[in-house]
């Protein structure tokens, strides 16, 4: 007589260790989105964070981190605003963000501290979604100063 060979059924039970890890991973985490509000001038830097109500949730300016007024637009001040408002926004498990900078008003750029900031949070993991320029733009209104030719130095 032939020996025939054994058959070994194989089990597909996976033990109840790896289901948890499994079911955890399914599980998404709840990312909230939020409008990071940058107004920088020549001379400041503020930073205003608010839900997608408009409910505010952070508030930063360039005073708050620096002695110095003239130090207070400084790119490296910005950064620093920026790392304020990041340890905020992680508390409230904010990972995506709608950005709007503001320039002064007639100005044709913001100042410096900007970019600074936006650097700054797309390093600290933010998801940027849209970034948006809502500078105001004169319209005629009162006459500048300065006479006919202008101001002279």
């Amino acid at each position: 007589m032939e020996k025939q060979p054994e058959i070994i059924e194989e089990t597909t039970e996976i033990p109840e260790e790896f289901e948890e890890e499994t079911k955890d991973k399914k599980k998404k985490e709840k990312s909230y989105e939020a409008i990071f509000n940058i107004y920088t001038s020549f001379n400041n830097t503020l930073v205003h964070v608010t839900d997608m109500s408009g409910r505010t949730l952070a508030k930063v300016s360039g005073g708050m981190v620096t002695k110095h007024s003239r130090l207070k637009a400084n790119p490296t001040i910005g950064m620093f605003i920026a790392k304020r408002v990041e340890e905020k926004l992680k508390e409230l498990e904010i990972k995506s963000l709608y950005i709007r900078i503001r320039a002064k008003t007639g100005n044709p750029a913001p100042g410096p501290g900007a970019n600074a900031i936006i650097k700054s949070l797309s390093r600290a993991g933010f998801k940027t979604i849209n970034i948006l320029d809502t500078t105001r733009l004169p319209r005629g209104g009162p006459k500048k100063k300065g006479g006919r030719r202008g101001r002279r130095p």
